[in-house]
C-alpha cells in the first residue's frame, strides 16, 4: 500500500453491494477519513444508457473537494466498473497527495480484478457524458496507462506543483503543506549561522506528521553529498563559509533531495512541504536562505556546482578585429 491507509469494512460492504445489484445502482462515491476509505454517496440507475446515468452523478460531487468514484460502465462483465480518481485543481494540496497516494489501494482492497479501468479526473466537466465520450474517444487512440503509471505520473504532478524541477538548480518556492517542526530542528536551524556545526538536516515523521531534526554536523562543500542519506529525502540547510576574491563569506543553502528510489508518499509529502520548511526557516529560525537547490541524488550536488552558484564563471569575451583593408596597388 503506498499511504498506509486501508478501506474500512464498510466500503467493502458496499462495494458488494454494488456489485450484486446489477443495474439498479450506477455506482457509489468513497473518501478518506481517519486513515480509512470508507462510502459517502450511493449513485442510483435511473437509466439503462450509461451517458444518460451520468447526471446522477454531477450534484453530488464538489468544486473544491476530492472524491474516489466508482462507476458501473460495462453491465453483466465481471471487470466492469471504472475507479475515478476525482481531484479537482482547487483541492488543497494535502488532499491532492492523500488521494493521488492512495489510488492503488481502493483498487487493491476491493479487487483489481473487477476494474477495467481506472481514471484521474480534475474537473466536474471530464465526468459528464460529454466528457466521458471524449475521454474514450481519446483512449481508442492512445493505449491505456497501468495503475501503477497512473500512480506514479500522479506523483510527478504533485512534485511539479510544488517544484518547477528535480535537477539540481536554483527553484523556485511554492505553496504548501505546513507540518509542524520540533524544538531540536527549530534550535538548531538558529544555531546555524554562527554556531561550530555547519550542517543541519531535517525529515519528516510521516505517522506524526511532522518536521523533525534527523542530524547536525559539520563538512566542506566537497563533503556535503557523502553527508546527505541516499536513500530518503531530505532537507538539508548548509552554512557555505568560503573565500572569493579576499572576502569572507558564509551564505545559507537550502538543499532538497529526493532519490527516485524513495517511497511514494514520502515523495508525495516532501515535496509538498518543501516550501512550508523554507518559511518556518526564514520567519521561525530568522535564517536568510540566499539559494535553494533541489537533486534527485545528494550526488548531483558537487562543491563546484555550489560554487558556481554563487559565483558564476565569467566567459571572456575576445574583442573583435576589424580584417585589414587592403592596400591600394
Amino acid at each position: 500500500m503506498q499511504s498506509g491507509i486501508t478501506a474500512s469494512q464498510e466500503l467493502h460492504d458496499a462495494f458488494n453491494t454494488l456489485v450484486s445489484s446489477s443495474s439498479a445502482q450506477l455506482g457509489l462515491i468513497a473518501g478518506i477519513k481517519k486513515e480509512q476509505l470508507i462510502p459517502l454517496e450511493t449513485i442510483s440507475s435511473s437509466s439503462p444508457d450509461f451517458f444518460d446515468d451520468l447526471t446522477a452523478l454531477e450534484p453530488l460531487i464538489k468544486d473544491n473537494e476530492a472524491a474516489y468514484i466508482i462507476l458501473r460502465r460495462h453491465q453483466n462483465a465481471p471487470d466492469g466498473f471504472v475507479a475515478v480518481t476525482y481531484v479537482p485543481d482547487t483541492a488543497n494540496v494535502r488532499q491532492k497527495m492523500l488521494f493521488a497516494s492512495t489510488r492503488l489501494t481502493l483498487t487493491r482492497e476491493l479487487g483489481t480484478e473487477r476494474f477495467r479501468e481506472t481514471i484521474f479526473a480534475t474537473t466536474r466537466q471530464e465526468l459528464t457524458a460529454e466528457g466521458w465520450k471524449k475521454h474514450e474517444k481519446h483512449g481508442e487512440l492512445k493505449a491505456p496507462l497501468t495503475a501503477e503509471e497512473q500512480t506514479l505520473q500522479g506523483v510527478k504532478e504533485a512534485e511539479a506543483e510544488a517544484s518547477r524541477g528535480t535537477n539540481a538548480r536554483s527553484s523556485h518556492v511554492s505553496s504548501g503543506l505546513s507540518f509542524p517542526m520540533s524544538e531540536d530542528a527549530l534550535a538548531a536551524l538558529k544555531g546555524l549561522p554562527g554556531g561550530q556545526e555547519n550542517l543541519v538536516q531535517l525529515k519528516i515523521n510521516v505517522a506524526k506528521e511532522a518536521i523533525e531534526l534527523a542530524g547536525t554536523g559539520s563538512t566542506e562543500a566537497e563533503g556535503l553529498a557523502s553527508n546527505i542519506s541516499d536513500t530518503e529525502p531530505r532537507y538539508a540547510f548548509f552554512r557555505y563559509s568560503h573565500d572569493f576574491e579576499g572576502q569572507e563569506q558564509a551564505p545559507i543553502v537550502f538543499v532538497y533531495t529526493c532519490p527516485s528510489g524513495s517511497k511514494i508518499k514520502e515523495r508525495m509529502l516532501y515535496a509538498s512541504s518543501r516550501a512550508g520548511v523554507i518559511a518556518a526557516a526564514s520567519s521561525d529560525a530568522g535564517l536568510e536562505i540566499t539559494k535553494k537547490l533541489e537533486a534527485s541524488s545528494p550526488s548531483e550536488i558537487t562543491a563546484s556546482m555550489i560554487h558556481e552558484e554563487f559565483h558564476p564563471r565569467q566567459e571572456q569575451k575576445q574583442a573583435f578585429s576589424r580584417p585589414k583593408r587592403p592596400g591600394k596597388r
